[in-house]
């Protein structure tokens, strides 16, 4: 059964506050970002009350993170950080962007598994659902190594633009189907390390391609 673990959609209004939170080494962002989606804030929270639920959820179970990187990393670490439980992590990396701000729908595996999954507790954790092609195409791959129970926690699905059927059980966040950075994801390999999640100037994009 799908349990959504209290996701919200988040109404996209510009945050001075958040702004003049940020520290000197990213005050240079400011010019490139048009919009603030969800903010620092909103983001703690809904982690700390998702990872009260993995945490009851996966008791007593061999647990283990499978981030997607790049763009998880940030979300992962902090997630784990609410779960009181055991648990081990390994990673994936796969490549469906590029340097575009739309997925291509071909899905090439980068970095694979370093641990074997038959019989553990997968919980895969991803920044952002948008058509789910490449989701669709990493829950296969793994079922196919025969975990005892597959899941996935998304910190983010962009609404109106899901291409196949997809079960996400932990779901943070819906936002609209715009290319959006920060918190682990980027644009160019930019804007990771922003503490919130928002979208960019065009003359942002403008000047990455003149």
């Amino acid at each position: 059964m799908e349990t959504h673990v209290g996701h919200e959609r988040s109404v996209g209004t510009p945050s001075h506050a958040s702004f003049h939170r940020l520290s000197s080494q990213m005050e240079a962002h400011q010019n490139d970002i048009e919009q603030v989606l969800i903010t620092e804030e909103q983001i703690q929270q809904k982690i700390a009350e998702v990872g009260e639920q993995l945490s009851a959820d996966y008791e007593g179970r061999d647990l283990l993170l499978v981030g997607v990187l790049k763009g998880a990393f940030v979300f992962m670490a902090d997630l784990s950080r609410h779960v009181r439980l055991p648990m081990e992590f390994d990673f994936m990396a796969v490549s469906s962007y590029g340097a575009a701000t739309q997925t291509s729908g071909v899905v090439r595996i980068l970095k694979d598994l370093d641990h074997e999954i038959l019989g553990r507790h997968v919980l895969l954790v991803e920044d952002i659902v948008d058509s789910g092609l490449t989701l669709s195409y990493l829950l296969k791959n793994l079922r196919t190594r025969r975990p005892a129970s597959l899941e996935v926690c998304a910190l983010m699905q962009k609404t109106g633009v899901q291409q196949v059927p997809l079960d996400i059980k932990y779901r943070l966040f819906e936002i609209p189907s715009v290319f959006v950075v920060g918190y682990g994801l980027d644009y160019g390999e930019r804007f990771r390390n922003l503490p919130f999640v928002g979208t960019l100037r065009p003359e942002v994009y403008r000047d990455a391609v003149s």
